[in-house]
């Protein structure tokens, strides 16, 4: 059973209870439970659901989730170079077109909110650990599993704020609620929050099975992986005022290897790319951890749907509000050379066209004007499908949604609804972190490893099934050409930008682009060469600039600073609150 139906009715109190601003990170539940209730091991269960729920986002199903999506659609693809706001025009849910212009300061609403929105989760865990903590293996079965479960999910929040923030307070569950505003935003450097997150995650793995009855739930190879994750992370040394990247720790990379090593056998890549949005795989074998969605499970409006991507679904037979849009620049990255391998450094000269030979994966993500769009029948993808054309273009998201035809899919309003996770880790994420450890360890067998791995992830796509020819079905929709990378050129600096393109293209629209470039030092130059050439035809980009040595994280907001009473710190680059 997936965890998402676990107590359902018990715990719809819970997660309706967001945070009570006039008490910052405070829940209060509604109505039917009381605090001597959840405050003991009759209620912990609920505080543990609610937990769980957080990943969902903390406030349910209301337009905070939506404008603040879990998903980091908005915060690592649209300020990246791979994605558009969309909408209907700039002016259309605007604090996201600020963030995709880089017209970002203290006082923008979003960054608060998002900011609130995750130490809102944070808190969650950390009041069903103070429960725990109390609690005996008689009354609470499975104890330090499921104390692990929210040491793990605790770390996970503070991973995105550390991504997002970098500058935040760090806390457990014996700190008291009163105390919160005390604790400053700088009291441990960046290395040194990435480092307690990731002895979270192999804390947690140290009591975490190997498998859970349910599913959704975190277990032990859930948590090597995310400490995989965070460690890769930190071995990118960054300096603390400038952001950038002085030294990569080869010690690091060495535990990212170990980690992900854990995981082999175990997990495997899917047969065929497009089975990542199918519900059938949905929590198949390239399922690490993933968010539990569900639709028709009793709650209003469709069900406990994927609410974050609710503004993101195209027109056309979605009749969808068309967000999030593939950019220009991502889909000529799948243009392929007469060998199937990536145009590492001429590929947005000229804009894709019919002529050049692609990654099968560009109509796997992309939806595209005339070609076919999944398995439905009724019409090919069309320009209609995108609301802003002469803003936008014409090219829309295919990831994440079912075919319109199908069952599972709701009708009408929540558009594009359906119960298909998300996925926070997938094997062929495992694999790329991997590859990248590797590739900078850099002697000659961690090079060839890294070669294989990246040839194993593209022999994914070249084995799965093309998307055919709408008109006729016995012909593939575009010149699809992929190829293995050979040994002959494999140096470190070739299998460098080999494995950073890789990762681009197959995780393309995921929301860890932008995350993906602060890492490797590359944020600024890619963002400023993506703008010299978007604004040739995107006006909104005419002023925009990434600017080096703040960017690279939000700002911490003014109301935040204003609750710690003057005990944050500003990130660099923003200036005086």
């Amino acid at each position: 059973m997936k965890l998402k139906y676990i107590a359902f009715a018990s715990f719809l109190a819970i997660v309706s209870a967001g945070c009570n601003e006039s008490k910052f990170l405070d829940i209060q539940p509604n109505g039917t439970l009381n605090n001597g209730n959840l405050n003991s091991a009759d209620g912990v269960d609920l505080l543990i659901s609610a937990a769980y729920a957080a990943l969902q986002g903390p406030a349910g199903q209301t337009n905070s989730v939506w404008n603040i999506p879990m998903t980091n659609w908005s915060y690592g693809e649209v300020r990246s170079d791979n994605a558009y706001k969309g909408g209907g025009g700039v002016g259309d849910v605007s604090d996201i077109h600020k963030l995709e212009t880089f017209d970002v300061d203290a006082t923008l609403g979003n960054v608060d909110s998002k900011w609130f929105q995750l130490y809102c989760c944070v808190q969650r865990c950390n009041s069903a650990l103070k429960v725990l903590n109390t609690c005996t293996e008689d009354e609470v079965k499975e104890l330090e599993a499921r104390k692990a479960e929210m040491r793990f999910l605790r770390a996970h929040f503070y991973f995105e704020l550390s991504r997002l923030f970098n500058k935040i307070p760090y806390f457990d569950e014996n700190v008291d609620i009163n105390d919160y505003p005390e604790i400053p935003n700088d009291e441990f450097t960046r290395d040194e929050i990435l480092g307690k997150i990731a002895q979270e995650f192999l804390d947690a793995a140290a009591e975490l099975p190997e498998t859970q009855s349910d599913l959704g739930r975190a277990n032990k190879y859930a948590a090597w992986a995310y400490a995989a994750k965070v460690k890769l992370y930190q071995a990118y040394k960054q300096d603390a005022n400038t952001n950038k990247v002085t030294d990569i720790n080869k010690d690091l990379l060495a535990e990212v290897v170990s980690l992900c090593d854990k995981l082999e056998g175990r997990y495997d890549l899917l047969d065929d790319f497009q089975q990542l949005d199918l519900l059938a795989y949905e929590n198949g074998k390239e399922s690490v951890f993933a968010v539990q969605y569900s639709m028709n499970d009793g709650s209003p409006d469709a069900g406990r749907i994927n609410w974050s991507n609710l503004l993101n679904a195209p027109q056309g037979p979605y009749s969808g509000d068309g967000f999030f849009l593939p950019s220009q620049n991502l889909i000529n990255a799948f243009k392929t050379d007469e060998n199937g391998l990536p145009l590492f450094d001429t590929f947005n000269q000229e804009n894709l066209d019919a002529t050049n030979s692609v990654d099968p994966r560009l109509d796997f993500i992309v939806g595209r004007p005339g070609i076919t769009w999944k398995t439905y029948k009724e019409s090919p993808c069309e320009a209609s499908w995108v609301r802003d054309q002469g803003t936008y273009g014409q090219y829309c998201c295919k990831r994440f949604y079912l075919s319109p035809e199908s069952s599972d899919m709701y009708k009408g309003w929540p558009w594009g609804a359906s119960g298909l996770n998300w996925q926070i880790i997938r094997y062929a994420h495992v694999l790329l972190w991997k590859a990248e450890a590797l590739i900078e360890i850099g002697d000659g067998a961690s090079l060839e490893e890294a070669r294989n791995i990246i040839n194993r992830i593209r022999n994914r796509a070249k084995t799965s099934e093309y998307v055919k020819d709408f008109n006729n079905p016995d012909l593939d929709a575009a010149n699809y050409n992929i190829g293995e990378y050979d040994a002959a050129s494999w140096n470190q600096d070739y299998a460098r930008k080999a494995l950073r393109f890789e990762t681009r293209l197959e995780t393309a629209m995921e929301g860890e682009r932008f995350f993906d470039l602060v890492r490797w030092g590359l944020a600024g130059e890619t963002m400023n060469n993506y703008f010299s050439k978007e604004k040739e035809t995107r006006v909104y980009y005419v002023n925009s600039q990434f600017e080096t040595a703040k960017d690279e994280y939000l700002p911490i907001s003014k109301p935040q600073y204003n609750f710690s009473g003057g005990n944050y710190v500003q990130n660099p680059g923003y200036g005086d609150f």
